[in-house]
């Protein structure tokens, strides 16, 4: 079938991307990723080592040492890519099949970035208990875990339970790799405008998994004002209508006890962090502190548009492409896995993560307001965050070699 007479399918929100759609869907013709051999097929001996009677003495080995699996298959190197379809993109819960072109595509972004094999496992179920199970008893294929595009709070769960039942690196990227790439971004940004990371007063609009994972790094990397708002407002101790998950942030966030509205969150605030989609009124963010940074980040639509934000913040960042300072979590979750896969990690440590914001932050040496997070592109950001992770991971020791 030709991409001409391939159906698709244009929303309203698409209309800049219009003219690209034929491209687009020709693309993704038959998909974005193919399995290739690594050892040669030629004839009756290649088959006799690479499959029976060959292959049997491997499978002893393993089974005598199941260590050795890492050093006999490729395993070492192959990541899931786990999603059930519930939060995919801005689109929302669209189901395993439709989610299926982007856990593609974050595959493809893993081999390209960083030589780490993956694979796409879009799940027909919603319910927790059996996803757990489901990539428990899939573990065995894997040396690590990329949970995926999966709809909060069930993704807190999700991922706990899965970290603490396997001795492999289990990340959801959509929490930890928006984290670190924003802590990275924030911290150059500080530079800029001349503000010690640590005095800053942060706003984080929206409470899913992004925005619980942003809080909480920001409070390890040392930010003691940050200040959590969800639809009904400011995050606190007043409000009686928190789940479990939001009540852990009112324990740790809102040190001056503010409550309201974004907009009365966002007075005299330094950072605001947008992750929840939704529009910000000029009105709120001109409250804002002198030399404000705002990280606008939902996606097509920021939060706030980056002309708007111009007017008022010295640092602009947006989760787009076609603006300076795409907060991307590709600078982040390519050598995240490198480095924890390089040295066997067990796990993917809190500290783990800081080393990673710290090494992509130190790929821009002179941070500009044009300029505070690298280009996806830039060679040096997997190395410096491969070697990061690496080095963390064998000092927390959680690293078998």
């Amino acid at each position: 079938m030709s991409a001409d007479a391939i159906p698709h399918y244009t929303s309203p929100n698409m209309t800049d991307l219009s003219a690209l759609a034929g491209e687009v869907f020709e693309l993704h013709l038959g998909g974005k990723l193919s399995i290739v051999p690594q050892t040669p097929l030629r004839d009756r001996h290649d088959l006799s080592l690479a499959y029976t009677p060959g292959v049997a003495d491997v499978c002893r080995a393993i089974a005598a040492d199941e260590s050795l699996v890492d050093t006999y298959t490729g395993r070492a190197n192959t990541v899931a890519v786990v999603s059930d379809g519930t939060a995919v993109l801005g689109l929302g819960n669209i189901g395993p099949r439709a989610a299926m072109p982007v856990m593609e595509g974050k595959a493809l972004l893993f081999k390209h970035f960083a030589d780490v094999d993956a694979v796409p496992l879009c799940l027909d179920t919603t319910d927790v208990d059996a996803l757990v199970e489901m990539v428990a008893a899939l573990a065995p294929t894997f040396g690590g875990i990329n949970l995926e595009d999966i709809s909060a709070p069930r993704c807190f769960e999700v991922e706990r339970r899965l970290q603490e039942r396997l001795d492999l690196p289990v990340f959801h990227d959509d929490q930890h790799g928006t984290a670190i790439v924003t802590l990275a971004s924030l911290k150059n940004a500080a530079v800029v405008v001349g503000k010690e990371l640590e005095r800053l007063r942060v706003v984080v609009s929206g409470a899913g998994a992004a925005g619980v994972a942003v809080a909480a790094i920001l409070r390890r990397a040392g930010v003691a004002d940050v200040v959590v708002c969800d639809s009904r407002g400011v995050i606190g101790p007043h409000r009686d209508d928190l789940p479990d998950h939001k009540r852990r942030i009112a324990a740790t966030t809102n040190p001056r006890r503010i409550e309201g509205d974004l907009a009365a969150a966002l007075v005299d605030a330094d950072a605001f962090v947008g992750v929840s989609g939704g529009q910000v009124p000029e009105s709120a963010i001109a409250r804002m502190a002198g030399d404000a940074m705002i990280f606008a980040l939902a996606n097509p639509d920021p939060e706030v548009h980056p002309d708007v934000a111009a007017r008022h913040a010295a640092v602009v960042a947006t989760g787009r492409s076609d603006y300076p300072n795409q907060i991307n979590n590709v600078l982040a979750f390519p050598g995240v896995f490198r480095g924890a896969l390089d040295v066997g990690a067990r796990r993917i440590t809190e500290a783990m993560k800081l080393a990673a914001a710290d090494a992509i932050a130190s790929c821009v040496a002179e941070p500009t307001a044009g300029e505070i997070v690298p280009s996806v592109f830039d060679d040096s950001v997997v190395k410096a965050v491969t070697e990061a992770v690496a080095a963390t991971a064998r000092r927390e020791g959680v690293a078998r070699r």
